[in-house]
């Protein structure tokens, strides 16, 4: 969509197809009807240092729909959970222990907030980098939940520079669109539209051709030609889509390694924090069945989902995890025991409703010396451009950067 909006800017005609039939892709929502804001499938947020993301909803004319909320993310330890928001905060996190590793833990952070070296960082693991500089406890009880929570088998493999980027790239303060993501996407999609960007829904691409001077794409509604094509899938689809891709830029698409996500969202008919916490960090060897437990509404009221309180368990999940498998009931029977650790009283009678969603592309795998792995943007096939979470590399993926792929691609396409 991004793309899209500069490309029909600078004078061409410009078609989406969309193989849903909704606007959003990974960050769209789902709405009940007395619910005024819309909830997303995969939790997503805003930083405020999303730049690109910013800039674009400026030249939308939206930033009066931004909202900032000042919620509490919280992180356990020995069975208590304490803030883990502002760098005092951390600072002050008892699992640090004292001393020596408090001075490491906050020269490990400014360092990585300063530099901005990560080429020679993408050359080591985390697990390796992060053992030698900020030491075995803060390592553990810090960095390593997380790199084990996003990459479960993975996690010695991925290098440093993704730690890099995700410190540097990351704030506290956490946004989003007044109606959820869905109605910026939507609200974006009508902006598109009164352009005279043609946004076909439903319109699932079976395969890209070159033929003579131009791409064709087929898909269920018959063949066309166009001048240039940017597909914005996974490199998995992308490697299907385009079979006449050259070998080696193929075997390159299909040696990316991603994790997958499973995200249930409940509506309860009760608060389960009782202290008001919105995002609990769980290390995965306290033994809980996901990654993060999400509040919603500890961030945004619960006034604009009709009183009803949202929450989010979720988890990054190697492809063939069982979780992927189990209906929506047996992953609530599962889930249900860790959310009366959060909240002894909860019962299976404060669920009013429950929604599982599952991808098998939600987070890119970055190896030592993964710079060489991402694919080009401009492909072999001329007129053929590819943009995807898997090569906004070095940073994570997200909507922020979703935006400055798209636009860079933009400008390459002319």
């Amino acid at each position: 969509m991004a793309a899209a909006w500069d490309l029909k800017k600078a004078g061409h005609d410009v078609v989406i197809f969309e193989s849903a039939g909704y606007v959003g892709g990974l960050a769209s929502g789902f709405k009940e009807p007395h619910w005024d804001w819309s909830v997303e499938k995969f939790y997503h947020h805003w930083f405020q240092s999303d730049k690109d993301m910013l800039a674009l909803i400026r030249e939308l004319g939206l930033e009066d729909k931004v909202v900032f909320p000042r919620p509490y993310t919280v992180l356990l330890y020995k069975g208590k959970w304490y803030p883990f928001d502002s760098l005092l905060k951390m600072a002050l996190f008892p699992g640090l222990g004292w001393g020596l590793n408090k001075i490491r833990f906050g020269f490990v952070g400014l360092f990585l907030r300063l530099t901005n070296n990560w080429r020679a960082l993408e050359k080591v693991t985390a697990d390796e980098w992060m053992m030698k500089w900020a030491g075995r406890q803060v390592y553990e009880q810090m960095w390593k939940p997380l790199l084990v929570g996003k990459f479960g088998p993975f996690y010695r493999d991925v290098n440093m520079a993704w730690m890099w980027a995700r410190i540097k790239a990351r704030t506290t303060r956490l946004g989003t669109f007044q109606g959820g993501f869905q109605k910026f996407a939507d609200l974006f999609a009508e902006k598109l539209r009164g352009l005279g960007v043609e946004i076909r829904l439903g319109a699932r691409v079976e395969s890209i051709k070159r033929e003579q001077a131009r791409l064709s794409v087929r898909s269920e509604k018959g063949v066309e030609s166009f001048d240039k094509v940017l597909v914005t899938t996974s490199p998995n689809l992308m490697a299907k889509l385009c079979p006449d891709l050259p070998e080696n830029y193929l075997k390159g698409l299909l040696e990316l390694k991603s994790m997958g996500a499973v995200v249930m969202t409940l509506s309860l008919k009760r608060r389960l924090s009782k202290d008001g916490f919105y995002w609990f960090n769980i290390p995965k060897e306290e033994g809980y069945p996901f990654l993060a437990l999400v509040e919603h509404t500890n961030f945004v009221s619960s006034e604009h989902f009709g009183g009803d309180h949202i929450v989010y368990a979720g988890d990054y999940l190697e492809a063939g995890h069982e979780y992927f498998s189990l209906s929506d009931e047996e992953l609530l029977e599962r889930f249900i025991p860790a959310f009366q650790k959060f909240n002894p009283e909860f019962s299976r009678g404060w669920v009013k409703k429950i929604w599982v969603h599952k991808t098998n592309y939600a987070q890119p795998v970055p190896l030592v010396g993964h710079s060489k792995n991402i694919p080009a943007i401009q492909t072999p096939i001329d007129g053929l451009f590819f943009a995807s979470m898997s090569q906004v590399y070095p940073w994570d993926r997200g909507t922020n950067f979703a935006v400055e792929i798209g636009r860079r691609a933009a400008r390459m396409m002319g």
